[in-house]
């Protein structure tokens, strides 16, 4: 597993309804799906729910149907114990909007909705029919939509076609990043051990019930409303991806959204995102990743699904100075993008002045 949140049930979903649960936000981080990386990033968990709250909360102002129930305010536990008279009715656990949170909150309750195993079958083949028979109706749905505005050097788009093939007017891709006239949405593999990027027709039957142009119609409203959001900041949001659910017909926005883990976001040319560890452990340790790469072709090679016991380096810490300037960039980029102090942290331009000379 990869992700950096922890998951707890409150409500189990059934075939015909929704659950309830929460994400409790950490600070652990992962580059090239290895996992839980050997350190943490203090203050990261913190500045991915108050993101991620500030995007659902903007993307439901927008009619955009999502899993988002709220968040659970960190300054409200003082508020209990100092409420007398009415402490029967304050629970510091109910799930609040942003705005009236205290503090930056680190859990956020969420519809659940069921997630069915998926068996690997061998030769990179998975049984997406023995997922869709266990999910029923009520599932997540399992693809991630992406979505692209910019085309970055090294971006895996270039391999897949020509720049025309995207509604550019050359022959080749040029070097440095490239505006894309219109955003692109792909789809790829969400529960696979390794994704894999994927034609409309395989997606279109990964998805099951749920209908792929209404995924990619949900994922450019949701692009537009992220693009809009970083404008108004000085940001570029390069691009990103979303999850969805599906029950009883309609389609709603799941796991998070627009986080600086989630998407690729930069200010000033400078990466604003965990692009930027991803590149300092390319320049500093490739040996370590160049090991990940050679152990995922031989699974793939080898028809096994976990690549990680095949992987023969680990990688190494980061230097504290380098976890203070990421830690720096995720609370100074999270207030700038939400236009509240909602952490003691540098200005924006101080931060990714310091992370550009890592």
């Amino acid at each position: 597993m990869t992700s950096v949140k922890e998951f707890r049930v409150e409500t189990e979903p059934t075939a015909t309804a929704a659950g309830r649960g929460r994400f409790v936000f950490t600070d652990q981080y992962s580059v090239f799906d290895w996992g839980e990386m050997p350190d943490h990033v203090p203050g990261k968990g913190a500045s991915l729910c108050t993101m991620g709250a500030y995007n659902f909360e903007r993307l439901e102002a927008e009619g955009i149907p999502t899993h988002y129930v709220g968040v659970v305010d960190p300054g409200r536990d003082d508020a209990a114990d100092d409420a007398v008279a009415d402490s029967a009715s304050l629970d510091a656990t109910d799930p609040v909007a942003l705005e009236a949170c205290e503090a930056p909150p680190t859990e956020m309750a969420i519809e659940l909705t069921q997630v069915p195993d998926l068996p690997y079958l061998g030769d990179d083949d998975y049984d997406y029919d023995a997922y869709h028979d266990a999910a029923g109706e009520n599932y997540l749905i399992p693809l991630e939509i992406v979505f692209r505005n910019t085309v970055p050097e090294g971006s895996s788009l270039r391999s897949r076609g020509s720049p025309a093939d995207y509604g550019l007017d050359r022959e080749s891709w040029p070097d440095g990043v490239v505006d894309l006239p219109e955003p692109v949405v792909e789809f790829s593999t969400k529960y696979e051990e390794q994704d894999r990027y994927l034609d409309r027709e395989e997606a279109d039957r990964i998805a099951g019930a749920a209908d792929l142009d209404e995924l990619e119609a949900l994922a450019l409203a949701v692009n537009d409303v992220l693009n809009r959001e970083a404008d108004a900041r000085g940001f570029v949001h390069e691009d990103g991806k979303i999850e969805c659910r599906y029950q009883g017909g309609e389609i709603a926005v799941a796991d998070v959204v627009g986080t600086f883990d989630e998407n690729r976001f930069s200010y000033q040319g400078q990466e604003v995102s965990k692009e930027v560890v991803r590149q300092y452990y390319k320049r500093t340790d490739p040996e370590w990743v160049e090991a990940v790469s050679a152990a995922k072709s031989q699974a793939r090679e080898a028809g096994v699904a976990d690549w990680r016991d095949l992987c023969d380096r680990s990688p190494a810490p980061l230097p504290d100075e380098v976890l203070d300037a990421v830690a720096d960039l995720y609370a100074a980029g999270t207030n700038a993008y939400t236009g509240a102090e909602w952490f003691d942290a540098p200005t924006i331009e101080t931060a990714v002045d310091r992370v550009r000379d890592l």
